[in-house]
Formats: C-alpha cells, structure tokens, sequence
C-alpha cells in the first residue's frame, strides 16, 4: 500500500540559527537528548532557533531507548541502561547554560526499574528549582502503570506543569500505543495531579489515525472532567515504513474548528492546535501568554479551590 501524499501545509523550515547551535551544543557536550531529535520532531527549526522567544528544547532523561514499543513513535525500543546518576544535574547545568527561563523534561518509558524511573525524574526537577526558583519547568511524564505513589513522587518535587499524553481516543489506543499503556490510566494519571495538587495539567492528541469526530470532541470533554487545563492537538506523521500508517491528513481549519471547540465550548485554559504542532511545541511562549496571564478557566479555578 502506497503512502498518501503530504499536503502543501505540512511543511517545516530546517534547524538554522545561533540559538539552534548553542543548545545543540550544550546538549552534546553534556551527553544529553532532547525528544526533538529522537522523535524527529518537524518543529525542531523553529522552537530551538527562538527566533521569537527564548527557545525551547525538550529535554528527554534516563536515555535514548524505551521499555515500550508505541506504534507511532520514532524513539528506539529496548537495550536498556543503567541510569546516569550525573544526569539531573547535568541538565541543570545546561539550562543554565543555555539561559533558558522555561524548561521541558521528559524522558522514555523505564518499565525496567523499580520505580519507573520517578525518582530520577523529580531529581532532576529539584535540581534545576535549586539552581533558580524562578525557572518555570514542564514535565511530560509516562504513566507509571497508574501507580499513584510513583505520580506522587514528581508533585513533590514542584514543577509547575505536568503532562501526560493520552495520545489518542480510546477506540485506537491499541494499535496507537504500547498494551502497557491506556486510555483510563491516562486520565487516572492527569485526574491524580489535578485532585492533588494546583499543578497545571497538559495533555495531547494525534489526529489522522482513524479517529472519528465524535471521539475527538469525547477525548476532549473527558480530559476536562479530570481537570486538564491545557491541550495541544496535531497531526499524526508517520517516522518510517515500519511504524503505523496515516489514516488522514487533516485539514488546517478543522483544526482551527477543534482549538476553538476546546477553548470556548469546553473551557481548556488554552489549546495549541495545528498539523504541526506537537505537545511541547513553544511551550513556554505559550504557557506565559496563555496561562500566567492570570485571566484564564484554570487560575479562576484554582483561585476558588485555594479559598475554599
């Protein structure tokens, strides 16, 4: 079966720029990865250049290679590693060297360690808070097989956003994602952040891989019952011959249609969504203008709670 194919509106400018090179850089010097470069991410150019902001790399810990084996997904699967107990601060070193003021961590599913790799995780948070408080700091984290204990451990350490990608609708979480993962344990994951703590929640979707419109607009009425606040939709493109197939290429106005949807009808305090834009795409530029302006769902909500 051939490919389809791309739309002229799937388009992205390749890396360039001072900002670009400095991160990388920093990046290799310090034996770190970013997602960006393992999942091949297309907005790579635009967010590490910060043509219009400070730039923003997505820091992936605990190495280049994941316990699970999701059917979208460009990062390497097994060959696991020991830790490096350097890394946290390593990364703190990097953010500082690279002057960013907004810092994404993620990193690869460790289904082999016995805590999933949650402790290294919020080390490396408490690192950077510890090295400046005022650095805001995102954390895409996995779903710990939904144990509440390991979710615990990254609230502790005090990011000011967590997020959990569910991916897609609940029909398709299999063939999109790995069996360990789920639609239900992803939002236990997302509705455990918002009950316990007045962290941000984030999540995102991939469009084009079956998904009807009805289960789109019920992903996202789901999320908003557990309390997510910010969502960001984009296009699925497939990373090789070998990974799962794009059902559909989808138009940019229907995804015009789904911010405005998300926005206005359900109440996400914000919602990034194009077919390009990815989970961490610009997210602190994004964050600040959307969510610290103080006139958004997601402060009114937590405002009431904190009086309450």
């Amino acid at each position: 079966m051939s490919r389809a194919r791309k739309p002229d509106w799937l388009k992205s400018r390749p890396p360039s720029g001072r900002r670009f090179t400095e991160i990388k850089q920093s990046l290799r010097e310090r034996d770190l990865h970013t997602v960006c470069e393992e999942a091949n991410c297309p907005n790579m150019g635009e967010c590490w250049s910060g043509e219009d902001g400070p730039g923003t790399a997505t820091f992936m810990l605990m190495g280049d290679r994941c316990s699970r084996g999701c059917n979208f997904c460009d990062v390497e699967t097994g060959g696991m590693e020991p830790l490096d107990p350097d890394e946290p601060e390593n990364v703190a070193d990097a953010v500082a060297d690279i002057g960013l003021d907004y810092v994404v961590l993620t990193s690869v599913d460790r289904d082999d360690l016995p805590d999933q790799g949650a402790g290294h995780f919020a080390e490396t948070i408490r690192a950077i808070k510890e090295r400046d408080p005022s650095i805001l700091v995102e954390c895409l984290i996995p779903d710990f097989r939904g144990e509440e204990r390991l979710v615990e451990q990254i609230i502790d350490a005090g990011p000011d956003v967590i997020a959990h990608n569910v991916e897609t609708v609940q029909r398709l979480q299999w063939p999109v994602r790995d069996r360990r993962a789920g639609y239900e344990q992803s939002l236990s994951v997302l509705g455990q952040v918002d009950r316990e703590s007045d962290i941000y929640t984030k999540t995102s979707l991939m469009l084009g891989v079956g998904e009807y419109a009805h289960e789109i607009y019920q992903t996202l009425s789901d999320l908003r019952e557990v309390g997510v606040d910010v969502v960001t939709l984009g296009q699925y493109l497939q990373p090789s011959r070998s990974h799962l197939e794009v059902s559909e290429y989808v138009h940019p106005d229907a995804f015009d249609t789904w911010r405005r949807v998300a926005e206005e009808e359900l109440g996400f305090a914000y919602c990034a969504s194009g077919p390009m834009v990815r989970s961490s795409y610009r997210a602190g530029e994004l964050f600040v203008e959307a969510v610290l302006a103080g006139n958004d769902p997601a402060i009114a909500r937590r405002r009431a709670r904190a009086e309450e």
